[in-house]
């Protein structure tokens, strides 16, 4: 299976030498995504909340250009600077999956890119009209 590299139009470009995502057949990996303002390239102002909701609006945009939605995401991966964050971020992670949640696991780490206070990767698997039969 050949794998096809994704560049961002809408969202913000990649601070380092990556692509915003990979494709491979129905799975899509999506690189980390910071609190990025598109138009400046710098992290938006107000703490982690402001970036956690630019971080959830720019993997917003990005499923868009792909054809996905925020439903598509099978697994996230939340990084934080400072666990004491966790209340806060679910609480706009609530309102950008509803109830339909993907799996996720959430760590705290030493420090982010550009002095981040949260990154958030997604894994998307395109809808088919299959449904296994076992679940």
């Amino acid at each position: 299976m050949a794998l096809k590299r994704f560049f961002t139009e809408e969202g913000p470009k990649a601070v380092g030498p990556y692509c915003t995502a990979v494709i491979a057949g129905d799975t899509v990996y999506c690189s980390g995504m910071l609190g990025l303002d598109s138009s400046t390239g710098k992290l938006v102002e107000g703490g982690v909340e402001s970036q956690a909701a630019q971080a959830l609006a720019n993997l917003q945009l990005v499923a868009t250009e792909l054809g996905l939605t925020m439903a598509d995401v099978a697994k996230t991966i939340v990084y934080l600077a400072d666990m004491a964050d966790f209340g806060a971020v679910n609480a706009l992670y609530r309102q950008a999956f509803g109830l339909e949640y993907p799996a996720r696991t959430c760590v705290a780490v030493a420090a982010l890119p550009l002095g981040a206070l949260i990154e958030i990767d997604v894994t998307f698997v395109k809808p088919t009209d299959e449904t296994p039969s076992d679940l």
